[in-house]
């Protein structure tokens, strides 16, 4: 059986054509398949560069970024205090700046990298809150909460009388700063703050069950911790919801960055323009956020979060390693599950 192959013709010195030499089929696929590999590697080594040249200028850019805000909050003190002031809303809208710029380069980043850099954002964040609480004066608020009806809710135990008031004040039991809100240790109450009440201030949700929380606004950053049966519901939040030791609960909310802790059987609701993070975590269920109230347009856009940008089901599990194979410690719930429509309490016309 004769060979397959090509006729290549071969000339000598004094120009004259030799005899056709046949070159086998298979070493013309063998070069053709060493071009292609060659070519591969080329363009996976010119990608990894442009890849190493961006995580080196995000690098170099939110280094410079960071160190400018420490030194804004370290320049802060009691000598000029409206002075400081300004500086600290200055540093808070850099960090703001710099959560966004995080979200952004993020596709590009190493699991190494991500951590770095949430790690000092949630730093400055939490030296942002020290250096408010040492140059801003400190005050108790007291937080009002509307029963849903005597025929849904249960009569208060003695803990919470001694809480409240008669007319339904619930008090913080630590002193807050006036740049924070929130409400804690409360059970079987509707909970409700106002778009003015909670304007790009922290809000501190933690000790509740059996609540109902609507956040009108929008929020710098929320904190949830502690609490169990309760359904939570906030408007654009400018930077990241923390969320620790929840159960059986609902969560809806649009922000820049999640993380949750220790959470098991909870639902959530989720708008967010980076990847959302869970850590011993079980029984979570995602899906989209859902929910609306007048005005929550533009609080979109004082909150810097892109309502066209969701990642919703992009969660990433950090007890959960194992590339190709999802995480079973969190899902996606059914279309038919989802909630579309929600209580309607204390909306302000």
């Amino acid at each position: 059986m004769a060979a397959l192959g090509v006729d290549v013709n071969v000339g000598n010195d004094d120009g004259e054509s030799n005899a056709a030499i046949k070159v086998p089929e298979r070493v013309l696929r063998r070069d053709q398949a060493r071009l292609e590999e060659a070519e591969r590697r080329r363009n996976v080594k010119e990608s990894q560069t442009v890849t190493e040249e961006k995580s080196d200028f995000f690098t170099s850019t939110f280094n410079d970024e960071k160190t400018t805000v420490e030194e804004m909050l370290s320049s802060c003190n009691h000598n000029d205090r409206d002075k400081s002031q300004n500086t600290l809303e200055e540093a808070t809208s850099k960090i703001q700046q710099l959560q966004k710029f995080f979200n952004d380069s993020m596709m590009f980043l190493t699991q190494y990298e991500i951590r770095q850099a949430q790690a000092s954002l949630q730093k400055l964040q939490s030296s942002l809150a020290e250096k408010r609480d040492e140059l801003l004066p400190k005050k108790k608020f007291a937080f009002r909460s509307r029963n849903t009806g005597a025929s849904k809710q249960p009569p208060p135990d003695q803990q919470t009388l001694d809480k409240s008031d008669a007319a339904g004040t619930v008090v913080v039991d630590a002193a807050v700063s006036v740049n924070q809100c929130g409400f804690s240790n409360v059970d079987s109450q509707v909970l409700i703050k106002q778009a003015e009440e909670i304007q790009q201030r922290d809000v501190l949700l933690s000790h509740l069950t059996n609540c109902k929380v609507r956040l009108y606004g929008c929020p710098s950053t929320v904190h949830i911790k502690n609490v169990r049966g309760c359904e939570i519901l906030s408007g654009p939040v400018s930077s990241s919801v923390f969320v620790d030791q929840c159960t059986d609960s609902t969560l809806v909310f649009p922000c820049q960055q999640l993380r949750t802790h220790n959470t098991t059987a909870t639902r959530i609701y989720l708008h967010v323009t980076s990847r959302a993070i869970i850590e011993d975590c079980h029984g979570v269920q995602f899906a989209p956020f859902a929910w609306s109230y007048p005005g929550i347009e533009d609080h979109f856009k004082v909150a810097g979060v892109d309502p066209n940008r969701n990642n919703w089901r992009e969660v990433d599990d950090f007890n959960w390693l194992a590339a190709g194979t999802p995480s079973p410690n969190w899902t996606v719930i059914p279309e038919t599950e989802r909630i579309c429509s929600w209580d309607v309490v204390g909306q302000e016309s």
